[in-house]
């Protein structure tokens, strides 16, 4: 979409009363998500940093991440929110100048500390960070829907009552620093799941197996699922697959993925 303020707006917007999206990590896989009828598309970091064959740990580097953004995001008609994973070190008004020219209008910005020797991140400082990323959205003249992440059930801090609270704690910061969701990656209990949406109202929660359903998310009332790089490892389980069957000489190796 050119209109960025306008495809910013859909996207907050798409968030009432839930919105799913499909991670997806190149210009294909969008296309094949659009398509399928989905009305804004996420990216998957994993996805983007298994393809360059890197980790998923803030080092994939922000050429090479914005790159796949741009390529994205030209390729569907619908918003584009990009999972940047910790920001790679780049200063909010640098962010937000290469989310925007990579044509995306929100963003994914999680608070596992990648580079220091903390498990999470400030808060406080997670927070001014999620603030200036803000302002500086504005300033360009997009409101940029920014998904804060946060990661204590998936860096299991404690147990899961004080992975609770921490990521209470730390989405009521980051909700009063301008986040539009907050995202604790990895809650599957659905006790817990409420008591999150009732404090921070607008909550996103990965799908996966073993978790909620679609339809109970849903009813829980969260108000983005996402399934990071859960269809990426759909993909790859289907081409092995099929590379098998192919080496193996089987006429029908093509079967695998329809």
């Amino acid at each position: 979409m050119t209109d960025l303020a306008a495809a910013a707006g859909l996207l907050r917007e798409l968030h009432r009363p839930t919105l799913v999206l499909a991670n997806v990590w190149d210009a294909a896989t969008a296309r094949l998500a659009e398509d399928a009828g989905f009305s804004a598309i996420a990216t998957s970091s994993h996805a983007i940093a298994d393809a360059f064959g890197v980790a998923d740990t803030d080092v994939l580097g922000p050429d090479r991440a914005f790159a796949a953004v741009g390529a994205i995001a030209s390729a569907v008609s619908v918003p584009v929110t990009a999972d940047l994973e910790a920001g790679y070190a780049l200063p909010p008004d640098e962010l937000v100048e290469r989310l925007l020219a990579a044509g995306a209008v929100g963003c994914n910005l999680e608070d596992t500390d990648h580079h220091g020797d903390q498990v999470l991140v400030d808060a406080e400082a997670q927070a001014a960070r999620i603030a200036a990323v803000k302002d500086a959205g504005r300033t360009a003249g997009v409101d940029l829907v920014v998904n804060a992440r946060t990661d204590a059930y998936a860096r299991r801090l404690g147990t899961p009552g004080e992975q609770l609270e921490e990521s209470l704690r730390r989405g009521r910061l980051y909700r009063r620093a301008g986040a539009d969701c907050v995202y604790p990656i990895l809650v599957a209990d659905p006790a817990a799941i409420t008591t999150l949406v009732a404090e921070l109202k607008t909550v996103n929660v990965m799908s996966f197996s073993g978790g909620p359903s679609i339809e109970e998310l849903r009813a829980l009332g969260a108000a983005r699922v996402t399934v990071g790089s859960g269809l990426a490892r759909v993909a790859m389980k289907a081409f092995s697959r099929a590379a098998e069957r192919l080496l193996a000489g089987e006429a029908s190796w093509w079967s695998c993925g329809s």
